[in-house]
């Protein structure tokens, strides 16, 4: 071509020289796109056990801040509309303390209902005892009468069914007495069951109810819903740790533990051991490890936690190291034991 110099061609030039360039492009762009391989530091320390524990045969677990006399779920005997929320997050309440109350108009009305209802009873047993006491005394009076002739025999008869009828209107009275007070006490206690107290002393950790609005007896519904009231005794507090069922065999019944919050690796305490749960169940807390078996099950242990001012708080994720039971001698280290 007139455009190339002389003795140039694409075939044998122009080609080898692009393909040439093409492969210097290449080089430098995968040089320059190289990620940055340099090693930081963590940005938080992993958990890890110390002191004693450091190299001594040990168990861990994760676990959760709970309060210690577990988490309680407040619910309501009888439904209806909220009209007064007494607490708020973080307050400390006594047993017996009002924490809401429910719209009691309907059992007030049935209160005075049975207030009248038993005032009308013991009307009616005043008059029934009057006109008991009436023909009581006139029956009396009849038969004391000696000349027979003087008193028919009908006016005896029918004094003695007055009699009869003033003792049965008694009876009825009293009867109806007992119905009202009955009433009247059903009222009272409804009344009563519709100021929620406290079951125990504790905090108060969730409110999520609000004047006006309705609460179900029986407690909130639906699969997500949540507890009106959530509180619990939360000095002290607790943690449930999950040991894997294939290392529960090792853990050290009776030890405490040495228990750190997630993420605060270097902030450790010692918990006291409470107890162990006595059943086996499915784990729920994951530790988001890539090896992590959703179907293990899990012993749960609950060691008491010393004051940390704040370090703490329910629902929190906490590790936990706890030492391992010494191994028992095989069988064949324990003949050769015997035979020494």
């Amino acid at each position: 071509m007139a455009l190339l110099p002389k003795g140039w061609s694409i075939s044998r030039h122009i080609l080898p020289i692009a393909a040439f360039v093409g492969l210097l492009v290449a080089i430098y762009l995968m040089l320059s796109g190289q990620p940055d391989r340099t090693l930081d530091d963590p940005a938080e320390k992993p958990a890890h056990a110390a002191g004693a524990l450091a190299d001594a045969p040990r168990v861990a677990g994760s676990g959760v801040v709970e309060p210690s006399s577990e988490l309680v779920s407040i619910g309501t005997s009888l439904s209806g509309l909220v009209t007064d929320v007494m607490v708020r997050p973080g307050d400390y309440v006594t047993r017996g303390q009002p924490l809401f109350m429910v719209d009691d108009r309907a059992q007030r009305a049935r209160l005075e209902e049975s207030r009248a209802a038993v005032a009308q009873a013991e009307a009616a047993i005043a008059e029934a005892v009057s006109a008991s006491e009436t023909a009581g005394r006139q029956l009396a009076l009849y038969r004391q009468v000696e000349d027979a002739a003087a008193v028919s025999r009908a006016e005896v008869i029918r004094a003695e069914g007055d009699a009869a009828a003033a003792r049965s209107r008694l009876s009825v009275a009293r009867a109806q007495l007992e119905a009202a007070q009955a009433a009247a006490s059903s009222a009272r206690t409804d009344l009563a069951r519709l100021t929620v107290r406290a079951p125990i002393g504790g905090e108060i950790l969730a409110v999520n109810i609000r004047p006006g609005e309705f609460v179900q007896a029986g407690g909130a519904q639906g699969g997500n819903a949540e507890a009106y009231i959530e509180m619990g005794e939360t000095r002290p507090l607790s943690v449930r740790v999950d040991i894997d069922e294939d290392e529960a065999i090792r853990l050290e019944t009776g030890a405490a533990a040495i228990v750190n919050p997630r993420g605060a690796a270097d902030r450790k305490v010692e918990a006291k051991f409470v107890r162990v749960e006595p059943l086996v169940v499915p784990k729920r807390s994951l530790t988001n490890s890539a090896s992590e078996r959703v179907d293990v099950r899990v012993v749960q242990v609950l060691y008491e936690l010393p004051p940390t001012d704040g370090l703490f708080r329910v629902g929190q994720q906490i590790d936990a190291f706890i030492p391992a039971r010494k191994a028992a001698p095989g069988p064949v280290a324990a003949k050769a034991k015997a035979g020494q």
